[in-house]
């Protein structure tokens, strides 16, 4: 699917609507550039399931987990030089199947995630519109 989304608040809009249909064990992988709205788009579904924007970038500490019903994994790879790194962060259990998780950058290290997964690329930034192209998982 791809999507034309004017502005940042439609971004936000479509992401809280897409969190809606998200269970435990999905994986979403989001992919786009510095400044697309991979953070706007995971607190967008962090506000839709929880009530409330609990969310930060966790890209200083690769990993936030959100408490609630269900719980939210937020994991940002983007300063994963090596994807072998990752196997140093012990994410196993944030796919156990028990809690959503979002991964900002998850190229960085493709083979960490699951292969089921949602991917979703954002391209645009600033005050440009985006183009989300929506894979579901296979």
């Amino acid at each position: 699917m791809r999507l034309t989304l004017p502005t940042a608040e439609d971004l936000g809009k479509f992401a809280a609507k897409f969190a809606r249909g998200l269970r435990p064990g999905d994986v979403v992988a989001l992919a786009g550039p510095v400044g697309a709205g991979k953070t706007t788009f995971v607190r967008a579904v962090v506000t839709a399931l929880h009530g409330a924007d609990q969310s930060c970038s966790p890209s200083f500490t690769f990993r936030h987990r959100y408490d609630g019903d269900p719980p939210i994994e937020h994991i940002d790879l983007y300063r994963v030089d090596d994807p072998r790194e990752v196997t140093e962060l012990g994410l196993e259990d944030a796919f156990d199947g028990r809690s959503i998780a979002l991964v900002e950058w998850w190229c960085n290290a493709p083979d960490a995630i699951p292969s089921r997964r949602y991917e979703i690329e954002i391209q645009g930034a600033g005050d440009k519109p985006r183009t989300l192209l929506l894979r579901p998982p296979r």
